[in-house]
């Protein structure tokens, strides 16, 4: 059996990374048109009985479901990748994400069918967390389980970058609807349009991923007979450290995008008073900010390490919690731009190694169910309440109490990853 196995080809690295790189572009894309939505369109055309604020407020909590529905999709798609393999469960998760996206972009609105109509959302909003939640941890396992040694963060950092990427495509995609249709049009029609256009990208993505094998690391697993029977319970009573440090060493990182992406482009737009097109081209900056960041710290965890790496991120991101109030202000969009651009930098720096990171916890048998189950446990915790809790603390005490929001969030990952390195020294000891 190990001589067949060996005799596959592997995949190339070229179609390896293209693969792991595409397929989160395009969730991420699907997740982040959502978001931008939910500040811009959901609340007039979902919830139009509410004041502004409680219809902002409502429509952010329909965003949230997705971090519910998150674990679920890790738990479902981690069962199948732990059991049948990566490749197969990461086009099913694709094709959950991308359906879920176009039916979005074909509801009826509040309007047209009432209560329903919420609802309607909520359930699709549902299927696009359920989508991600089996997305991302095949797509960090079929690029780090194909790295050669020495190159497993560089690799890890790949489906990373489809973070940037999508968030880049769905703000370009808002930019330009809203330079080229009126808002009248925009809320008629115009919203629906990215929506329904993600069904090209997911037709893409899909041929790239039903070109690639299996990877070497789970295919030993297979050729050795370890498959576990039930990989969920496996990972929650044999490995309950690795899933609390896990699910905290990412909390932060969950707090700080959507703060500086959700939560700033709703306080910016309705609070500030920059306009939507002109906030979406600064966010739009700093999105390359982010892009930056990754390779950059993946090329540091692969000399120093994943958990040094996202540590080091962790001090700084506490330190920016403190420049909130004097950075985000209005009349100064050269700060703001500082302000997004710095802040988005270090998610790039903390994003980078993170996969590898959570993957490097779990052994290949129950790896896929529990790097997701930790990353989406994290986007519960941080990200999930993360724009409501945000301006809720604005709207009461400030721009500042919002930093310090963050800052208590780094000082948990903090120690989280302290604990992980801790662990990690005293199992090389022990070698």
């Amino acid at each position: 059996m190990s001589t067949a196995a060996a005799s596959v080809p592997l995949n190339s690295p070229r179609r390896v990374l293209a693969a792991s790189l595409v397929g989160t572009t395009i969730e991420f894309f699907d997740f982040y048109i959502y978001a931008t939505a939910a500040v811009l369109v959901f609340p007039k055309l979902f919830f139009p009985d509410s004041s502004p604020d409680a219809a902002l407020l409502q429509s952010l909590a329909t965003f949230a479901v997705a971090f519910i529905a998150r674990p679920v999709g890790s738990a479902v798609f981690g069962h199948y990748g732990d059991r049948i393999g990566r490749k197969a469960t990461l086009v099913a998760a694709l094709l959950t994400m991308g359906l879920s996206t176009v039916a979005i972009g074909l509801l009826p609105t509040y309007h047209d069918i009432g209560l329903a109509a919420p609802l309607l959302l909520a359930l699709c909003r549902f299927g696009q967390g359920l989508g991600l939640g089996g997305e991302w941890g095949g797509a960090v396992l079929l690029a780090t389980e194909n790295a050669p040694p020495g190159k497993r963060a560089w690799y890890g950092m790949f489906p990373q970058l489809g973070a940037p990427l999508g968030f880049l495509l769905s703000a370009g995609v808002f930019l330009v609807l809203g330079r080229v249709l009126d808002d009248a049009a925009f809320l008629s029609w115009g919203w629906r349009v990215p929506f329904i256009a993600s069904a090209l990208l997911v037709i893409v993505g899909l041929w790239v991923r039903l070109n690639i094998r299996e990877t070497p690391d789970f295919q030993k697993a297979l050729d050795q007979g370890q498959r576990v029977r039930l990989p969920m319970r496996e990972v929650l009573l044999g490995h309950g450290f690795a899933v609390v440090v896990g699910t905290l060493a990412a909390f932060a990182t969950f707090v700080l995008f959507y703060l500086m992406t959700v939560f700033t482009l709703g306080h910016g737009t309705k609070t500030l008073g920059y306009a939507r097109e002109d906030f979406l081209l600064l966010q739009m900056v700093g999105i390359l900010f982010f892009a930056a960041g990754i390779p950059l710290a993946a090329r540091y965890g692969d000399r120093q390490g994943t958990v040094k790496a996202m540590l080091l991120a962790t001090v700084a991101i506490f330190v920016f919690g403190l420049l909130f109030q004097p950075l985000f202000q209005a009349g100064h969009p050269l700060l703001v731009l500082l302000f997004l651009s710095l802040g988005l930098f270090l998610m790039g720096l903390t994003y980078g190694p993170c996969g590898t990171m959570l993957a490097s916890l779990y052994p290949v048998q129950v790896r896929y169910t529990g790097a997701s189950l930790s990353f989406n446990l994290a986007g519960i915790l941080g990200a999930a309440p993360a724009p409501y809790a945000a301006t809720w603390l604005a709207g009461r005490f400030g721009i500042a109490a919002v930093g310090g929001y963050l800052c208590v969030t780094a000082l948990v990952t903090g120690l989280a990853l302290w604990a992980i390195g801790r662990r990690q020294q005293r199992a090389r000891a022990e070698a």
